[in-house]
């Protein structure tokens, strides 16, 4: 049986919880092989945690075991990135579509409010802590909307999912400072189809935001100014092989990019 922390929290759910923010500060990335000495050096919990923490890790799709080479977070490639913005849209596309219908006004206007802040920041001149701000909007905007369903184990499913997306990220070595006004004005856009109170119009705008993120993870299109904070350029991805997962290429270099196939759970 799992003992408890001073928080009272479990020890494994203290273990996931660790692992989970070494993903969003890149202590740990895609692809790489960790140990079981490894993962208690990085989230500081013991091994009897640890051990219990894999299971679950494996069963949410973050790592899985190679044999004889012991285990691998998830790697970047074109069916995660598909499936895990083929998830996206599923969700997110009937969460906006409620949202229309029942969000109370004063959601709305916070979440206008919030990223019209960051637009006039950004006029003044973008900064490190601004371009982290954004990012925090960013995030909360979607989480809010999904939230906004009442559906705990939706809720937990997307969260489990956005940190694949985080991992698709990982590519992503830096920001760009020209990017913080674009995203917040197609959220804006967004906020703007969802207060209209139609929702298959709110429906429409968040999977076209979506999209344009997936695009741009699989290299296609130019959709700069959709995409979302911290995708600031085309990532490469892992061949989906395993006996060459460690060669790289561009989704730009490859012929299938122009006709990706239809996105799970929603249309192109």
């Amino acid at each position: 049986m799992t003992t408890k922390g001073r928080s009272g929290m479990k020890l494994r759910d203290q273990a996931y919880q660790r692992f989970t923010r070494g993903l969003l500060e890149r202590e740990i990335h895609a692809g790489q092989f960790v140990s079981q000495r490894e993962l208690t050096e990085i989230t500081g919990m013991p091994l009897g945690a640890i051990r219990e923490l894999i299971p679950r890790l494996e069963a949410d799709g973050l790592i899985r075991t190679v044999p004889q080479r012991g285990m691998q977070v998830a790697q970047v490639d074109v069916r995660l990135i598909r499936d895990a913005f083929g998830f996206r849209v599923m969700i997110e596309r009937e969460a906006a579509a409620q949202f229309a219908l029942h969000a109370p006004d004063e959601a709305l206007r916070r979440l206008k409010d919030e990223h019209e802040a960051v637009l006039a920041a950004a006029a003044k001149g973008v900064t490190p802590a601004l371009i982290a701000r954004a990012q925090a909007v960013d995030d909360g905007m979607h989480a809010t909307i999904v939230d906004a369903l009442g559906n705990d184990i939706v809720s937990n499913a997307w969260r489990v999912n956005q940190l694949k997306i985080r991992l698709i990220r990982q590519s992503e070595t830096r920001l760009y400072a020209d990017l913080v006004a674009p995203v917040m004005r197609v959220h804006l856009g967004v906020i703007d189809a969802i207060a209209s109170r139609d929702p298959l119009r709110a429906a429409a705008a968040m999977e076209a935001h979506i999209a344009a993120s997936r695009d741009r993870a699989l290299g296609v299109g130019a959709g700069a100014a959709a995409g979302s904070m911290v995708t600031a350029r085309s990532p490469r991805v892992r061949a989906s092989s395993p006996d060459i997962a460690g060669t790289r290429s561009s989704r730009r270099d490859d012929p299938r990019a122009a006709t990706p196939r239809d996105t799970r759970g929603g249309k192109r």
